[in-house]
């Protein structure tokens, strides 16, 4: 999953083609000024190495990945409560039996948070699925990652305000799809495993595209839309496909999500992790915290979840 949010936003049917970045003029030239200049600029280093960290500056410290007893920070994208409590519970839980120390902290945007796992900075992220993580680093070649181990599947369902099941979707009926490639794909896929559509034989269904519907019996009418749109629109669409998580927060009850199997492997959740580290005695111990039975036995019982992050 992802969490990019510029809108793309289209109706159309099958034809559509579409997957988490002045000055002063007055200035006074003299030898009584030059001291607040130097200051300043003293100032600004000073910000730049607190914020910018190691591995901008040149510095010789190794990545806490790699240093005994260091905290390793596993990443989400920022406000994801479901995903925050699972690092937290492994954190307090799990970890301490790896010999570790594993703390959460939420970033901005997919680039910022790959960025950190593929310099070292943290110690790996669990936002996204395997396609998502293929195409950031098709766009970010200097970037390296691996996926280490699925964690959990995302609740990502057919959701409507109108019908009880899909079957009960009209003739035409306006159904929202993600406006990125990686999870537009999951979305045809759900359709497809509804009964809604048919695609191409042959295809990796985990890139396909509205190019790869082979029917459309219904000729359903595909609005894309970013994540925060998808729930916001549910009144206005005959149904929206999406994760489980933006409906919950925007308080729609669960009643409305009309079809949801499990998702398929492919779009698990996955401990991401930095190439250059995945041999480390940290690294491999993080694995194996993420891969013990506890994680599993929380991700089926734990109210904080629930329908958010599901079991494998």
């Amino acid at each position: 999953m992802s969490q990019d949010t510029g809108s793309a936003t289209g109706v159309s049917g099958t034809s559509s083609e579409t997957p988490p970045p002045a000055g002063n003029s007055d200035i006074e030239i003299s030898k009584r000024r030059r001291w607040p200049l130097i200051a300043g600029a003293l100032v600004v280093v000073a910000v730049l190495a607190g914020v910018l960290g190691w591995r901008f500056l040149g510095s010789d410290e190794a990545s806490p990945n790699e240093t005994p007893g260091a905290t390793l920070t596993v990443v989400t994208a920022e406000g994801n409560a479901a995903e925050q409590a699972l690092v937290e519970f492994i954190a307090e839980e799990v970890a301490p039996k790896y010999d570790i120390k594993v703390a959460f902290k939420g970033l901005a945007d997919s680039t910022t948070l790959n960025r950190a796992v593929s310099d070292g900075e943290v110690a790996g992220t669990i936002y996204q699925h395997k396609l998502w993580l293929s195409q950031v680093l098709e766009a970010n070649p200097d970037f390296k990652e691996v996926a280490a181990t699925p964690v959990f599947r995302w609740g990502f369902g057919i959701w409507s305000d109108k019908y009880k099941t899909p079957q009960d979707l009209p003739q035409n009926a306006k159904v929202s799809l993600y406006s990125d490639p990686a999870n537009e794909a999951q979305g045809l896929w759900l359709l497809e495993r509804a009964g809604l559509i048919t695609l191409k034989p042959g295809i990796d269904k985990w890139k396909a595209t509205q190019k790869d519907i082979a029917t459309n019996p219904r000729n359903l009418q595909f609005v894309l839309l970013d994540f925060a749109a998808q729930s916001r629109s549910l009144a206005d669409l005959d149904a929206t496909v999406g994760y489980t998580e933006y409906y919950l927060a925007a308080n729609i009850p669960i009643e409305k999500q009309i079809y949801a199997p499990p998702a398929p492997d492919e779009f698990a959740g996955q401990l991401t992790i930095g190439t250059e580290w995945e041999n480390t005695d940290n690294i491999k111990n993080l694995v194996a915290a993420f891969k013990d039975p506890a994680v599993q036995e929380f991700l089926a019982t734990d109210p904080q979840v629930k329908n958010i992050l599901l079991p494998l």
